[in-house]
């Protein structure tokens, strides 16, 4: 059985789930819904979509769908995402589902009351070459973990960009936000979540983060780094030190040419990963748990302790 899947918004994130959804049996794009509804039908006529419908309560009514894709502004994923479940679907929220716990914590209790599934969107948890780095730390190749750095940046500039939401105060914008929240999760699916967090911003001319900087404590003497932002050079990597050596993974997010070096003794190991589609996976595992046929990746625990963390950084910057 196929899932039925329907897309709010018509943000270019899209592409990635279309294509994916191309590649499986387990999941079909179906819908798509605009703020405008002449959007809404060109986009449709050119991805092959079957309905298109001008507000995303519309498509949140058509009893056809069983689940949507949010890939709103950061703002809006909280109450669509319970507009969404509200409505009997089950939700795969874009990251990050939000910077706020108690607003993760009232959209997984609507779920879970209407026996839905809500899942945040980090494809990237989902590729083989995550797997394979949990398990070179779990197996201690490099010996007891000791520190993480992770960088995640690009220069993005508000004045050729001025109505890109990702400089939008009000919409939960800021560097931290879109790209920081995955240095985030490597660190936590890595390390375990925080016992105590430091970080500074600089704040740019919209009110939102263009530099974000973190330093994290966790259990067994382990510490974590990261830096991101929209000034900075394009710059993507992650770095697991552990006594005896040191992991180290180009582009750990968007994996375009997966493998990991293993440093070591003064040698470098190449360790060969598999190449896979992130949102390929992604959508083939949230659709095989909405089946009843496959456990959900990243439920309730993941996204919590994702926003508690998001929260804790961004108040101690401030």
């Amino acid at each position: 059985m196929s899932v039925a899947w329907g897309l709010l918004s018509t943000a270019p994130i899209n592409l990635s789930i279309l294509d994916a959804a191309r590649k499986t049996d387990q999941a079909e794009v179906v819908a798509v819904a605009s703020r405008d509804e002449a959007r809404a039908g060109a986009y449709a006529r050119e991805h092959g979509i079957e309905r298109s419908y001008g507000s995303y309560d519309a498509l949140l009514a058509d009893p056809d769908v069983d689940a949507v894709y949010v890939s709103l502004p950061n703002g809006l994923h909280v109450e669509w995402t319970l507009r969404a479940l509200e409505a009997g679907k089950h939700v795969l929220c874009e990251k990050p589902l939000a910077r706020r716990a108690a607003d993760v914590e009232r959209a997984f209790e609507v779920a879970e009351a209407a026996g839905l599934v809500l899942s945040e969107g980090f494809m990237w948890r989902h590729h083989p070459q995550t797997a394979k780095l949990a398990r070179l730390v779990a197996d201690e190749v490099i010996g007891p973990l000791r520190l993480i750095r992770v960088a995640f940046s690009f220069p993005l500039a508000v004045e050729r960009s001025p109505d890109d939401a990702r400089f939008s105060a009000e919409l939960d914008g800021g560097a931290m936000m879109d790209v920081g929240c995955y240095c985030v999760s490597a660190i936590r699916f890595l390390a375990g979540e925080p016992m105590r967090v430091a970080a500074t911003q600089l704040l740019g001319p919209s009110g939102v983060d263009v530099v974000f900087a973190g330093t994290l404590t966790h259990a067994g003497e382990v510490i974590s780094h990261f830096d991101c932002g929209f000034v900075l050079p394009r710059r993507s990597e992650l770095e697991v030190l552990g006594e005896e050596g040191s992991l180290y993974v180009l582009n750990p997010f968007v994996i375009i040419s997966p493998g990991i070096e293993l440093r070591r003794g003064g040698t470098v190991e190449q360790v060969a990963v598999e190449d896979a589609d992130s949102y390929l996976l992604e959508l083939e595992n949230v659709s095989g748990a909405i089946r009843g046929v496959a456990p959900l990746l990243l439920g309730r625990e993941d996204a919590l302790g994702q926003a508690r963390s998001i929260e804790a950084l961004y108040g101690a910057a401030a």
